[in-house]
């Protein structure tokens, strides 16, 4: 019998790269890639007209996509970490400083939910004590989930305006999400050393993005969801066993991120499987829950595809 083909949007990168070049193929269905030049249009396409059946997903969309019903659900595959300390930006001209922020206005590239933007603001609260219900938070966009309402401090920017522009003119005292930039530099001094020493004292490594599966094939194909973590850890283990033994073309500056955090941690620098991560996504809820971006937690097992929250990769 012919393996279906799913419909899937991921973006090609390091250990994604083996499942689009064939080097890893699937068990129980084959992937039909569409390639989407800008990965947030994906995100979207997904939330709001269900385009793919097995999508990359920003971790804060998904959880904000769940909790208003999106029939789709995740396999614990945590295909992008990052840091983010460097994600906030300030002007090179007006010195500031994080605690300064208080009272103030910092402009958020996209959506307030944009999960860059939530680890963001957690850094600001846990490693320099600003609360993020004391800044005004303004929106140079829309969110993906069009049923969700942001919190009293959450504005828009207006039409025929950049956050730079903001910025630059006073406007806003720092900005997230934001390209760097001429004449932008960051609010947080040294942020990659910070970032590490987040690693180092707290094992926070964040998570941005995972992978979702459309219910209605998760129900119709109950080993799905294994099936699709298992293509995706498959893919990463090559991935990261060439990264470690220094044989990768052009490492890129994620590559020597990732590179780094194996050296600190002597483990997997992207652990997939729930337990590896539950401190890290736990941490995630409690500071959507603060954030107001969901009204409640949910226990992290009851996110992820039954079938999946055993596993590890």
């Amino acid at each position: 019998m012919t393996e279906p083909l799913l419909r899937t949007c991921t973006r090609t990168q390091g250990n994604n790269e083996a499942l689009k070049t064939g080097e890893v193929s699937p068990v129980g269905f084959g992937f039909d890639f569409e390639e989407v030049p800008v990965l947030v249009h994906g995100f979207r396409r997904m939330v709001r007209r269900l385009d793919f059946d097995i999508s990359e997903m920003a971790l804060t969309t998904y959880l904000v996509a769940k909790a208003h019903g999106a029939p789709f659900t995740a396999v614990p595959a945590f295909l992008v970490r990052g840091f983010h300390h460097g994600a906030l930006l300030r002007d090179a001209a007006r010195p500031v400083t994080p605690a300064e922020l208080v009272g103030g206005r910092v402009g958020v590239n996209r959506g307030y939910t944009v999960t860059t933007g939530v680890w963001a603001r957690a850094v600001l609260r846990d490693e320099y004590g600003v609360d993020p219900s004391k800044v005004t938070w303004v929106l140079s966009g829309d969110e993906h989930v069009e049923a969700y309402r942001p919190p009293g401090n959450v504005e828009p920017l207006g039409p025929g305006r950049t956050l730079v522009e903001a910025l630059r003119q006073g406007e806003l005292d720092a900005v997230v999400g934001v390209p760097p930039q001429e004449g932008l530099v960051p609010l947080i001094e040294a942020p990659e050393t910070a970032g590490f020493r987040a690693l180092r004292e707290r094992g926070l490594y964040p998570i941005n993005h995972l992978v979702v599966v459309k219910d209605e094939l998760l129900a119709a194909r109950p080993d799905l969801g294994a099936q699709v973590f298992d293509a995706f850890a498959r893919a990463k283990r090559l991935y990261t066993g060439r990264l470690l033994r220094g044989q990768i073309e052009a490492p890129t500056a994620v590559d020597e991120t990732h590179r780094r955090v194996a050296e600190l941690t002597g483990a997997d620098p992207l652990p997939y499987g729930i337990d590896d991560n539950r401190h890290v996504l736990e941490e995630l809820l409690r500071h959507a829950v603060d954030q107001r971006i969901l009204e409640r937690s949910v226990p992290v097992d009851e996110l992820f595809a039954p079938g999946t929250r055993d596993l590890a990769g």
